[in-house]
């Protein structure tokens, strides 16, 4: 699934209830707590922070989901094409940081 079939499968999905998406604001209060939840779990997995005896393990996978899930309401609520914001970032980062990091290629051709 592209991008776009997310975000046309997350409209349909919102497109079932009369309160339809929340507002801007509220989106992104929901990424940020969203956002936390991933947090949590990192850092009972690789932090120095492990969960409690009774707590149920959780899952990185489902809380990364929850971001995108979160991310694609708030894009389709500001009609944003998710394929061309990545594509603008991803050229982005191809031009701007080209020579920020050391190539893979270019650290073996130096040992």
């Amino acid at each position: 699934m592209d991008l776009k079939e997310m975000q046309e499968r997350v409209d349909a999905y919102i497109g079932q209830f009369v309160e339809g998406y929340f507002q801007p604001m509220t989106l992104v209060v929901r990424l940020t707590e969203e956002l936390g939840e991933l947090a949590r779990e990192i850092n009972h997995h690789y932090g120095e922070k492990p969960k409690k005896k009774d707590e149920p393990d959780g899952s990185i996978a489902l809380e990364l989901g929850d971001l995108l899930f979160v991310i694609t309401c708030l894009a389709n609520r500001l009609d944003i094409d998710l394929n061309q914001a990545f594509n603008d970032v991803m050229q982005k980062f191809e031009t701007r940081d080209k020579f920020r990091w050391t190539r893979i290629e270019d650290s073996r051709a130096n040992n």
